[in-house]
């Protein structure tokens, strides 16, 4: 039986979503974002791969001791027949390493963390936090480049600006939650009541908007760095140039949203 592809369980996954409503749904809705969870993923990827190890060694043990009791027989095809059930438990303990091997591997796969669930379409957050994602993995993958050994950048801005990055996505999503909060009352409040309301909305795009500028100012600082290391590196003084400038604009950003720290 061919096993489940990822593409049918989210259009299954989105079947469920549209005919559901209510309680019901939201216990649905909770049950399939935690069997997709990245994290849940790799735990059961952890338990099949301990079950397999001790399947196959106990199988081995079992083989092992069967073909000791067959080669000790009378018969004459007894050593032969030992040998084979002893050629069996070889492989079954090989198969157990092999599954040993690759539960190592995965006890020391870091556990990845499920990507935050996007707003509504309808929401003036949804467009910023698309780009705020997009943004994100871009200054990881130059981040990462930036702390190869074969970068000439100092390891301690590239620390300061990941984890500034870190608290400007966490700043930004917090205010793309107060945005959604203040829409949900826009929307059931008295009609004389929303135009205050609305002016909300847009002081907190406004400021969604600015973090995703500082944001994107770093990405660029971080993406020169990359490009000048690639072309054989710049002099000392420009290199101690670009690396103060990007600092320098780690701590803006992270300014940009004081109460936030």
């Amino acid at each position: 039986m061919d096993r489940p592809r990822r593409g049918d369980f989210l259009e299954l996954r989105q079947l469920v979503e549209k005919q559901l409503r209510g309680p019901v749904a939201d216990q649905v809705k909770a049950q399939l974002s935690r069997w997709s969870d990245p994290a849940a993923k790799l735990e059961r990827r952890k338990k099949r791969a301990s079950a397999a190890m001790w399947f196959f060694i106990f199988l081995g043990l079992l083989l092992a001791v069967v073909g000791a009791v067959i080669a000790t027989g009378s018969a004459e095809t007894a050593v032969l027949s030992g040998a084979v059930a002893g050629v069996f438990a070889l492989g079954s303990f090989a198969l157990g390493v092999r599954s040993g091997g690759r539960l190592r591997r995965l006890n020391k796969t870091p556990v990845p963390t499920l990507a935050p669930r996007l707003p509504s379409s309808r929401s003036a957050a949804r467009e910023p936090m698309e780009r705020l994602a997009d943004a994100e993995r871009v200054l990881a993958d130059l981040l990462r480049q930036l702390s190869s050994p074969r970068s000439a950048v100092p390891a301690d801005s590239v620390d300061e600006a990941r984890r500034t990055g870190e608290e400007a996505a966490s700043a930004l999503r917090e205010v793309a939650q107060e945005l959604q909060a203040v829409e949900r009352a826009r929307d059931l409040a008295p009609a004389a009541d929303r135009a205050a309301l609305t002016d909300g909305v847009q002081r907190l795009r406004e400021q969604l908007d600015e973090g995703l500028d500082g944001y994107g100012t770093l990405i660029a600082a971080a993406g020169r760095l990359v490009a000048a290391s690639s072309s054989g590196g710049p002099d000392n003084n420009a290199l101690t140039d670009a690396t103060d400038r990007l600092h320098g604009l780690a701590v803006a950003l992270r300014e940009i949203f004081p109460d936030r720290r």
